[in-house]
Parts: structure tokens; C-alpha cells; sequence
């Protein structure tokens, strides 16, 4: 496809507003800057301050940026052709931005944030993909009610993925498996068997012993890795399973395991892993979603948090043909791996926006609905009273992990979506191994995303809990 013809129709650049200043946020205003059909003059942050340095950050003088505080203010600085930062939403809201960039990373403060543009008539970038597990289905259902559009970018794993797996089944291809790699590779050292993962380096020279499997099974291979990598890195993150919890509400996919396979696999192998059990793979069935830690040497080029599918090979002729020209096909020749190994965070949201703002479009598709929960499960004995505190980079929770299951309405006694029981007070004891349900976390009545929660379910399950 010819991207300049794609968006020849789109002759007036789409204005938006960024929420949210952190690294995604700011990659999208630096990248603004070279981008024809978009303009990003408008960003809101906890301070305006904040707001502003991420402007600085992206290369804006000092007197292009209006740091304001009042309504009046913020219209006086657009239009005097000024980048607008400010600490509200409600600040900016009478700017006549197009669409709303929502990268707060808060499930609160996104939701708030997101019913407030579509109320307004507005397109929203729906970057904040804890507030998306949670609500996404419901807020893309009331925009498309409102004529304007929901949608995941481009950018981050969901939105490529969805793309990509997509584009498979339209050209005929059977996807088995689709996933992503986790965020961050481990390489290994050979020489001295260090392991370094996302700057953490610990010596597991065991690791050399199961790096190629040779003749063993790929599968037996890589549980052994697991193995040694799980005395010192942790194998799995919170962001990895909300981030698939997208692409299976978007496309009908699920979790083969509810945990995820996760296995540490080198590219070569991808499509050998995720085959189903009688091709000696991982999978029990097809259109399973999971992830993998990719494994390479420091010299061999990373995966970059990419999306990969498998897929059957059902002409062994094109599929033989196809391996000849370096595609990672399986022992068997039966499955194969198809992938793009980038995701360039705010440098590629462009896309995003032009499909939503200007053509009408979202990444989801026409049917995104709640077909699976991202669910909040006990790691270990949890008190009452202990506080389910939402913290660090991968906005995880301490001693608390997260499962994929199949979505259901909410009740007291069903599981909790993991990032609507963050930041919430235990009020009774949950054992390790079990799910946290709604009726076990105290959420204040005047919760926004619990009340978006409410009018999601209402949307797409009947009273007795089943969808429709």
C-alpha cells in the first residue's frame, strides 16, 4: 500500500492534544514536529510545567511554549500560534483540537480523560492500555454511538499486532499463535555465560547448555531455560498479558494458558514453540495469543518488543520454496513465523490518528468487545488491609500477578480486572493462588472507571452474566 495515496484525501492537518507527557508522549511531540498532516501544540501533564518540558524536550524555543492555567489563557496562546501546556484537560478543552492522545498510563484518570473528548465530540488515541483492558470495548462502543472514533496506535504492540494478524487471515493464512516479545531481550555472553536483560546482569553460564537444542525438543529446550533465567529474572510482566488482552478483544483470539507459555526462545525456534501439541508445539488449539523472551547473542540484531504470528503451511511446495528465501519455518515444515520485530512508541502514532481523525477508522476493528478479562490473582498470602499499591515502569502491583480468562460482567464473587483493583485496599484476605475478586478490594463509590465498568458490562452481557 502507497501511504501517500492512502491519506491523499486528508488535506488539513489534524490537530490533537496530548495527555500525558511521559516517553511515549514525548517521542509523539518530538515526531509531531516532521509530520505534514498532524500538529501537536496542546499537552496536559500533572503541572503545566511538566507539560512544557516535554515540548522543550521536543525542541520547541522557550518562546513557543504558553504554560497557562485558565481557559483564557490557553486560547490566547493557540492563538498566537503557541504550544499550550497546562495541568487540566478542562484547561484546553474549548481548543479546537480534532483528538485527544490519551498517554496517562492511570486506568482513573484515562478513562476520565477519554469520556470527557468523546462527550465533546472528539477521536481518542487510546495509548493508556490499563484504562483499555478495563473499559477500552465500552469506550469505543460510545464514541462509535457519538460518530467519532476509539482507537489503539500504532506505535505500541496491540495496534500492530492486530494489523498483522488481520492481514494474514484476509490473504487465507491460519494463524496458530500471535503474540509479541517481552520489552526486553536477554543476551547472553558466551564467553562468560552473563546474562544481561534490560540492564540487570547475572551469571547463569548453565544457560550455554540449552542454547541451541540441536535434536532435543525445541519445547524441553526452552522450559530448561526458563528454568535458569527464572532463578534471576522475572519471566513475567503485567503489560505483556494486558497488551494481548487488546489484540484477543479486537480479533476473538485467547490465552492458551491463562499465565501465558512465555517461553525464552530465540527467533529460529518461534515457529516450532507456538505450533499445537501434535506438532510438538505449545498450543491446544489455534488463534491462541502469548508472548516470548526473545534470546540472542549481544552481536545479533533484537527483537525490539515486535509481534510475530504462526501460521500453517498448508502447500509444501510455496512453504519450502518460502524457507529457501530465509523464512523461519518449522522441523515439521508445517507452521511458520511471520513477524515485524519494531514497535517505535510516539514515532509512529501518526498513523493512528490519520486512520481515526481522517478517515473515520479505528485499529480495533468493527467488533471490539470484552471476550477476555485481564484478571488480578494473589502471588502470595495478601491481608486484609493491604493496599494493592500500582507502581514502576510496567505499572505492576507487588505480589500480585495477572491471568487472561474469558470476560464476564462484574460481580462480588467473579475476578477483579487487574487495573481496576489497583490502588485498592484489600478488605479481606486472598489466599496465594487465588483471584482477587471485586467484592474482596474497597473502590469508592465515585470511581469512574468502575462506573464505566458498569455501563461496559450493561453493553455487552445480559443480566444473567452471558454475553450478547
Amino acid at each position: 500500500m502507497n501511504f501517500h495515496a492512502h491519506y491523499a484525501g486528508i488535506t488539513e492537518p489534524v490537530d490533537t492534544c496530548l495527555v500525558g507527557s511521559g516517553s511515549f508522549g514525548r517521542s509523539y511531540l518530538a515526531q509531531s514536529r516532521r509530520t505534514r498532516l498532524v500538529n501537536a501544540r496542546i499537552a496536559v501533564d500533572v503541572t503545566a510545567e511538566a507539560a512544557g518540558k516535554a515540548f522543550a524536550a521536543a525542541g520547541f524555543a522557550p518562546a513557543e511554549i504558553a504554560l497557562c492555567t485558565t481557559g483564557a489563557e490557553a486560547k490566547a496562546a493557540w492563538n498566537a500560534g503557541r504550544c499550550v501546556a497546562a495541568a487540566s484537560l478542562d484547561t484546553v478543552m474549548e481548543l479546537p483540537f480534532a483528538l485527544l492522545v490519551e498517554a496517562t498510563g492511570s486506568p482513573e484518570a484515562a478513562t476520565r480523560h477519554s469520556l470527557a473528548a468523546i462527550d465533546a465530540g472528539r477521536h481518542v488515541a487510546l495509548v493508556s492500555k490499563e484504562a483499555d483492558s478495563v473499559v477500552g470495548p465500552g469506550l469505543a462502543r460510545l464514541a462509535r454511538d457519538k460518530g467519532v472514533v476509539v482507537t489503539p496506535v500504532d506505535g505500541d504492540q496491540p495496534s500492530l499486532l492486530i494489523a498483522l494478524a488481520s492481514w494474514a487471515e484476509v490473504i487465507g493464512l491460519e494463524i496458530i499463535a500471535a503474540g509479541k516479545s517481552s520489552e526486553y531481550d536477554f543476551v547472553l555472553d558466551a564467553a562468560t555465560g552473563n546474562v544481561t536483560c534490560n540492564g540487570v546482569t547475572r551469571s547463569l553460564p548453565a544457560l550455554r547448555e540449552h542454547w541451541l537444542p540441536g535434536s532435543r525438543s525445541i519445547v524441553a529446550t526452552a522450559a530448561e531455560r526458563a528454568r535458569i533465567l527464572g532463578e534471576a529474572f522475572p519471566l513475567r510482566a503485567v503489560p505483556d498479558l494486558c497488551e494481548m488482552t487488546l489484540v484477543a478483544n479486537a480479533l476473538g483470539f485467547s490465552a492458551d494458558a491463562a499465565g501465558f507459555h512465555a517461553p525464552p526462545a530465540r527467533v529460529p525456534e518461534l515457529a516450532d514453540l507456538f505450533s499445537e501439541h501434535r506438532e510438538g508445539g505449545l498450543m491446544g488449539g489455534t488463534r491462541r495469543i502469548d508472548v516470548f523472551h526473545h534470546l540472542r547473542l549481544a552481536e545479533e540484531a533484537s527483537f525490539a518488543g515486535g509481534v510475530f504470528i504462526v501460521v500453517r503451511c498448508d502447500n509444501d511446495e510455496t512453504w519450502e520454496m518460502l524457507a529457501g528465501k530465509g523464512h523461519v519455518v518449522s522441523r515439521s515444515g508445517k507452521t511458520a513465523a511471520l513477524y515485524l520485530p519494531r514497535h517505535l512508541l510516539g514515532v509512529e502514532v501518526v498513523t493512528s490518528i490519520l486512520d481515526a481523525a481522517g478517515l473515520g477508522r479505528s485499529g480495533y476493528g468493527d467488533d471490539y468487545r470484552p471476550r477476555q478479562d485481564l484478571v488480578a490473582v494473589a502471588q502470595h498470602d495478601l491481608a486484609a488491609g493491604t493496599i494493592l499499591t500500582m507502581g514502576g515502569h510496567h505499572h505492576s502491583i507487588d505480589g500480585v500477578g495477572a491471568e487472561v480468562r474469558p470476560a464476564a460482567a462484574l460481580a462480588n464473587d467473579r475476578p477483579a480486572p487487574f487495573y481496576l483493583a489497583a490502588d485498592r485496599t484489600l478488605v479481606r484476605p486472598v489466599k496465594a493462588g487465588e483471584a482477587i475478586r471485586l467484592g474482596d478490594v474497597a473502590i469508592p463509590a465515585d470511581s469512574g472507571l468502575l462506573a464505566m465498568r458498569r455501563r461496559q458490562d450493561v453493553l455487552f452481557f445480559a443480566e444473567n452474566g452471558a454475553p450478547v
